[in-house]
């Protein structure tokens, strides 16, 4: 008998048909002889309706009561799957995030867990029930009800697989597994059998938006087996496991592309010590995440200083960035909106030479112009025009041989 975590996003629980669907594939997992808990979310489109009512009383929702809020969408659904399950005979039992003992910090909105207690579920799942706990919630120290941000159920259903030992954490999503590149850009993208965890981290930081990245890093870090796959099918998807010994023989896995990209650049900065901390600091201090940065210098001890943020962040940067040019006497600052991020991934990079040159001529044969790089073990980003993207993607995976066999 095995312990099953299984989680269910909005879109394979968007109606009462869809729950129904959603029991039969519970109840054919316990029926295999698995203990089974079930994680899930909203009911799909239930969280933006939430906000957007919370927005029509104020501008700016009390955030401590906008997480009360939007916690009630798990509520709805956990019931209704329990219900379901009930009524076609199995023994099952619903819990809110803090009744299976999520505790998180105390950053609403976007809470962070600390631990899970076992104990609750355990104790259910012995008992012979069906568990289906809320995800995307938890409590804080002061007994405050807390949400994980989007895509938050991904991370509660692998941090309660990881506590309680589960032999397999299942994504349930609308997409039949993971891809090696978006195959609504490139038809030729291909289905992947299995991607290490590295690979995951770099793919779902990187725009892919299949898993998130937290759920990801807990994954890695206790060791739970992801397995994406399909609600609406029964084929198996795409398993997210450790490394093993077949490492080499994949040099790339995949193409990722993100277009929320912005760049702004702080024309002939003082080449000295510390100035990149004078300009990036405000940057941090406002809430920023800085991805890519570059910085040129010349000859005339004057440099140009370039860096990335969220194209969403763009406008509140730029004043932060015009303010601190002020201070250490640039004279420009410039702004990009129309720019995006390609990507190639592959653990097998790690032992190989030449990915970074095959990608440069892969871009440079479409004429596609480099406007910044950027490199990790296992990954290297370009940003590009963004009109250029989805040539560009289709370019690199057909020169990395991912193209799917005609």
């Amino acid at each position: 008998m095995g312990v099953i975590v299984q989680k269910y996003g909005g879109s394979s629980v968007s109606d009462i048909e869809k729950i129904k669907n959603v029991a039969k594939r519970v109840a054919k997992t316990w029926e295999e002889g698995n203990k089974v808990v079930v994680v899930v979310s909203a009911m799909g489109g239930t969280t933006d309706k939430m906000v957007s009512m919370a927005h029509e009383i104020t501008e700016i929702p009390d955030k401590r009561e906008l997480d009360v809020l939007l916690s009630t969408g798990e509520q709805i659904t956990i019931a209704l799957l329990t219900i379901c399950l009930k009524s076609m005979g199995y023994k099952a039992k619903s819990l809110l995030g803090y009744q299976a003992e999520v505790k998180t910090d105390s950053r609403a909105g976007s809470a962070r867990i600390l631990t899970v207690g076992k104990e609750k579920v355990t104790s259910l799942l012995n008992e012979g029930n069906i568990v289906v706990i809320a995800g995307f919630q938890g409590v804080d120290e002061q007994g405050n009800i807390t949400t994980l941000g989007r895509g938050g159920s991904d991370t509660s259903a692998v941090a309660i697989a990881a506590t309680i030992h589960a032999d397999m954490c299942e994504i349930y999503t609308d997409v039949d597994g993971i891809y090696t590149t978006d195959p609504g850009i490139c038809k030729k993208a291909r289905k992947m059998e299995k991607v290490y965890y590295d690979e995951m981290l770099e793919m779902a930081s990187l725009g892919a938006k299949v898993l998130q990245i937290r759920s990801v890093e807990f994954a890695k870090k206790y060791q739970v087996p992801l397995h994406v796959r399909s609600s609406f099918k029964e084929e198996e998807g795409t398993m997210v496991v450790n490394e093993d010994t077949d490492m080499e023989k994949v040099l790339v896995s995949g193409i990722t592309y993100n277009k929320n990209e912005a760049r702004i650049t702080l024309k002939n900065v003082p080449d000295e010590p510390g100035v990149a901390a004078k300009i990036l600091t405000p940057i941090s201090n406002a809430g920023f995440v800085v991805d890519m940065i570059i910085q040129n210098t010349r000859s005339s001890g004057l440099t140009d200083f370039t860096f990335t943020v969220p194209k969403t962040d763009f406008n509140d940067a730029m004043e932060v960035s015009k303010q601190t040019a002020d201070k250490i006497g640039a004279t420009e600052v410039l702004g990009d909106l129309n720019i995006s991020k390609v990507s190639v991934i592959g653990v097998g990079m790690k032992s190989h030479s030449g990915v970074a040159s095959k990608m440069f001529k892969a871009l440079s044969d479409e004429n596609i112009n480099i406007k910044m790089i950027s490199t990790s073990e296992i990954r290297i980003s370009c940003i590009i025009e963004e009109k250029y993207t989805e040539l560009a993607v289709r370019a690199l995976h057909t020169e990395f041989g991912l193209d799917i066999e005609e």
